[in-house]
Parts: structure tokens; C-alpha cells; sequence
């Protein structure tokens, strides 16, 4: 054993079975230990470097919305990319109302970026309103690996009181409609793409025309979107106010490290929620579940003084 821990100090990313055959050299008479009893060995003496336990991220499930109205559920994706003549990546930004299937936005990017996404939901938001709900994939930015699948972009949409909702991980047909209008964009868009960036946009300018005004669709009747679509009554608001939780709830405020203090510890939530507050409801003992507003966060466990996401199990 003295052998073992003094050649492990000295090499300290040397495993049992490296160990082993130096000390088979060495001391060719002794009588040696198994690979699992060295490594047991090794952990007695603290000389094991535990690996630190992620948080498993699940999911909620299959998305449930079904649409009455306009204005109900908006989807939004990025159709892929591809490059224009100039060599230049294009990411068109689509996002379509699910009830009318109206193309409420067709935009060209440089990039899937957070900031220049964000700027064109502004724009469509003051154009357009907002809606109940907004129906992504799980890719970025729309969601993130951490509790709630909040991204910075996600959260924002909690904030301004729109539910994000994410179709479960290599699902696309959750999000059927709007697969289906990108197979008709690529079509008639990206083959060829445009000259120039500028070009490109124009092509989806006019699919957007096109495919609003003029191209009837089966599902409404042969009618097209256009006719079936009217503005949200829910204007987007030039000021966030902050969450009101119930006043069972416990009120923490998230700092710029994204956690919270709990009874002198400090405890990880998430850095999309920095700068606000989340609300946290006891539901046992020591058991509390935890709210980003009205969006679930995961389970804050004070024996373990962490928070588990509450749909971790679904992705074992």
C-alpha cells in the first residue's frame, strides 16, 4: 500500500494499471493486488480525483398546444444555411403563425447569433405583438442545456409573458407545419441562392409575398394565410416589469455569478436568468419547487443545496 500511494504521488495521473506494472518490475516477488484494489487503495487515500456531477437537463415532453386563433402559438426556426454566390453563409430566420399559417417573418443572418435574432423578434414583436406561445427546436439560441431549457433569448420571451415551447430532441415533425413551409422555401429560394446576401433576401422577400397573398392552402380551405391572419392584441410593452410571485413564494434574486444565496450557501440556477428574480414554493419538507416567473425552473433540494431539473429523468 505505501508503494502504491508514494508512486501515485508521484505520478499522479497514472492509473491501477500503470501502478501495477511498475511495481511488477520492481518487486518482482510480490505477491500484487487486482487493478480493482488498487484503485480502491487510491480512493481511501483521497488520491482520486472525483469528477464533478452535471446537472441532467431533460425535457417536458411532447408540446400539447392546440390552436384556436391566431396568435396562440407562433414557430420559429433557422432553415438551415447555405451559401449566396458571394461565399457568404445565409441562415434564413423563419417564424409562421401556427393557426394561419401566416409567414410573419423571413429574414437572412449572418449567423444564428443571439443578438441579431433577438433584434428581428423586436422588430416582429412591434409589428406584429406578441404572442401566447412560441414553438422552437432545442438548438441555440432559442434553448440552452440548463434548467428550464432557458436561453438568453427564451428567457427574455418569459419576460415579456410569451410561454417558450420546445419540441422534444429529434422530433421534427412536432413542429410539422413549419418543416413543411421550409421544403417549400428551399425550393423556391436556395436553388440557386442569390447573387448576394442582399439578392438572397430579396428571393425571400418575394416567397414571403407569395406564400402569404397569393399561394391558397389546403388547410384553410384554399383560402391563403393572409386572409386567415390578424395582428396580436397584446402590444409589446417599452418597459419589462419584474415577476409578481404569490406570497407563499420565497423571492431570491439571481446575482451575476447566476446563482442565489440560501441560508448563508450559495446555490446555481442559471446565468439566462441573471438580474431577476425567481420564486421558489415549498412542496415537502426542504423541498421547494423553483419558478422564473410562470415558467418551472427544476426542484431546489435543500439537503443537496442544488436545483434538479424536474424532467432529468426522461433523458436517462
Amino acid at each position: 500500500v505505501q508503494a502504491l500511494v508514494m508512486l501515485r504521488r508521484r505520478h499522479p495521473d497514472w492509473g491501477g494499471k500503470k501502478l501495477l506494472k511498475i511495481l511488477a518490475g520492481r518487486h518482482p516477488d510480490w505477491e500484487l493486488p487486482c487493478r480493482s484494489t488498487v484503485c480502491d487503495i487510491l480512493a481511501r487515500h483521497d488520491l482520486v480525483r472525483r469528477k464533478r456531477r452535471r446537472r441532467v437537463i431533460g425535457h417536458p415532453g411532447k408540446p400539447l398546444t392546440v390552436v384556436n386563433s391566431a396568435n396562440e402559438l407562433w414557430c420559429a426556426d433557422f432553415k438551415g444555411q447555405f451559401r449566396t454566390g458571394d461565399g457568404l453563409y445565409c441562415y434564413p430566420l423563419t417564424v409562421t403563425d401556427d393557426y394561419s399559417r401566416y409567414l410573419l417573418l423571413c429574414h437572412g443572418l449572418l449567423s444564428p447569433n443571439l443578438v441579431d435574432t433577438k433584434e428581428a423578434f423586436t422588430r416582429l414583436f412591434k409589428e406584429y405583438g406578441l404572442p401566447l406561445a412560441i414553438r422552437t427546436d432545442n438548438g441555440a439560441p432559442f434553448a440552452a442545456n440548463s434548467l428550464g431549457r432557458l436561453s438568453q433569448l427564451s428567457a427574455w420571451w418569459v419576460r415579456l409573458g410569451i410561454r417558450p415551447e420546445f419540441i422534444e430532441p429529434g422530433k421534427p415533425q412536432q413542429n410539422g407545419r413549419h418543416e413543411r413551409m421550409h421544403r417549400t422555401l428551399k425550393a423556391s429560394c436556395t436553388r440557386p441562392p442569390g447573387a448576394t446576401r442582399r439578392a438572397q433576401q430579396r428571393k425571400l422577400n418575394a416567397f414571403r409575398e407569395e406564400f402569404n397573398n397569393e399561394r391558397p392552402h389546403e388547410a384553410l380551405d384554399m383560402d391563403t394565410p393572409a386572409s386567415w391572419y390578424a395582428p396580436s392584441s397584446r402590444t409589446m410593452p417599452d418597459k419589462l416589469l419584474p415577476f409578481e410571485y404569490p406570497d407563499r413564494f420565497e423571492v431570491r434574486y439571481v446575482s451575476a455569478n447566476g446563482g442565489i444565496r440560501w441560508n448563508h450557501h450559495w446555490v446555481n440556477v442559471s446565468i439566462s436568468c441573471i438580474g431577476e428574480y425567481v420564486g421558489l414554493e415549498e412542496i415537502d419538507d426542504g423541498i421547494w419547487n423553483v419558478y422564473f416567473g410562470p415558467h418551472k425552473l427544476g426542484r431546489f433540494h435543500e439537503r443537496k443545496m442544488r436545483i434538479e431539473d424536474a424532467y432529468g429523468r426522461l433523458n436517462r
